[in-house]
């Protein structure tokens, strides 16, 4: 399956509805909406700014705006204009042919955004289902609307379907069979998961605002470079699971998922849902925020509200304050029962703390604590032991050693025979 990008190399015009320079919070907005068009490999000509006082139902934006943007087209020779806002089928048609120019709005940004990162099968799924969702509210006027297919045969009564409504169907169909093969996916998946609860892995999923610093942290932690980084929105699509060793007895799998953004669209999370199960069924997760950004405030509750909507603020959850090498000093932070930790993972720094802050975490939400009893010529099965358990104390004795410990479900079957039974 191949997903083409519509907009990439295009010589674009950005169209911000607000007022740009309001307050440090719009600047920040509009770099953002920049930073979309430069993922998207767009080649920004201009900006442009109206701030909407009325909105017209068929454009978006009025007559003279229109005329004004006719200009600048002709000036910069630009192919396409990118509006930071919702566009309807309606107003993208009118557009369009007024301007005769590509008119695309946000979500079709971050979509062909998308398509360009998609290189599994699943993430094109994905891409593919989120596309046609979003095609779906958009298809007006089809084959001028005018034209009708009958319903054939003697005894019908007046003209059949619309083009429009046949291509509507047909999207639908679409939609359905992307949905189908999306489903397959989702159970191998959750077999895996499965498989890693059996053998009782921790699992920790990082997720945060796209951009934040979520792959080089996953980089940081494993030593490798096996997740690809770059300073750019949604570089990660797919998810991608990797061991982190994080004490002498203790690993944990951790999964690097996709970035969240502002006004995230319905259609997104919609065909996102089988990348997003990977961080619901986690057992901790990592909140990864980007200390240097002027709108960390709005991003960190951006994050949370998602959480909220999904159902994992129930989760444990570490706040992880990621390029602080690079933050102002007087950052304001929120406070919340959640335990917090500064790092740099592009500098590698604070990622001991960060390991241990986990380590704590999952031993809070091991199983049990129970007693182990190793006699004389047994005790070099501690040494086993220590390896794959959580060890807090020891007593010696000249008959044998008891182990106080922490254990999951697969290491008290496995430890059975010397857990002292009370």
């Amino acid at each position: 399956m191949e997903i083409k990008s519509f907009i990439r190399n295009k010589k674009a015009i950005l169209f911000i509805t607000h007022h740009p320079f309001a307050n440090p919070m719009a600047i920040a907005q509009v770099e953002e909406f920049k930073e979309l068009g430069r993922a998207a490999g767009l080649q920004c000509e201009k900006v442009s700014y109206q701030v909407l006082k009325k909105i017209n139902p068929a454009t978006l934006i009025g007559t003279g705006k229109i005329q004004k943007l006719k200009e600048t087209i002709k000036e910069t020779q630009a192919e396409l204009i990118v509006f930071d806002r919702s566009l309807s089928g309606i107003q993208s048609r009118n557009l369009e042919k007024e301007l005769e120019v590509m008119i695309i709005d946000r979500n079709q940004l971050i979509l062909d955004i998308f398509s360009q990162r998609a290189h599994t099968y699943a993430g094109k799924l994905q891409v593919e289902l989120a596309r046609t969702l979003d095609e779906l509210p958009r298809m007006v006027g089809a084959w001028m609307s005018s034209l009708s297919r009958q319903g054939g045969g003697i005894g019908t009564k007046g003209p059949g379907e619309k083009a429009i409504e046949i291509d509507r169907r047909q999207v639908q169909l679409r939609a359905k069979t992307i949905r189908q093969k999306l489903e397959k996916i989702r159970r191998v998946r959750k077999g895996h998961r499965a498989l890693r609860k059996r053998n009782n892995i921790p699992s920790i999923a990082l997720i945060g605002y796209t951009n934040s610093g979520k792959s080089t942290l996953l980089n940081a932690l494993t030593h490798t470079s096996a997740v690809t980084v770059k300073n750019l929105p949604f570089m990660t699509l797919d998810p991608t699971t990797r061991k982190v060793h994080i004490s002498n007895s203790q690993n944990v799998l951790c999964t690097d998922t996709v970035g969240f953004i502002q006004n995230l669209s319905p259609h997104l999370i919609e065909a996102f849902k089988a990348t997003l199960e990977e961080s619901a069924s986690a057992d901790i997760l990592l909140h990864v925020i980007d200390l240097s950004s002027p709108l960390m405030k709005v991003q960190m509750d951006t994050v949370n509200k998602l959480m909220l909507e999904f159902g994992w603020n129930q989760k444990p959850c570490i706040y992880v304050y990621n390029k602080m090498d690079i933050a102002p000093k007087e950052k304001v932070f929120q406070t919340n029962s959640h335990p917090k930790v500064f790092v740099s993972a592009l500098k590698r720094t604070g990622l001991d703390k960060l390991k241990k802050t986990i380590g704590e975490v999952v031993s809070n939400i091991q199983t049990e604590e129970v007693q182990l009893y190793f006699p004389k010529n047994e005790e070099d099965k501690v040494y086993s032991l220590d390896r794959k358990a959580f060890i807090y104390k020891k007593e010696a004795s000249s008959l044998g050693i008891l182990c106080y410990a922490r254990m999951g479900v697969a290491q008290l079957r496995e430890w059975k025979d010397f857990i002292v039974k009370p």
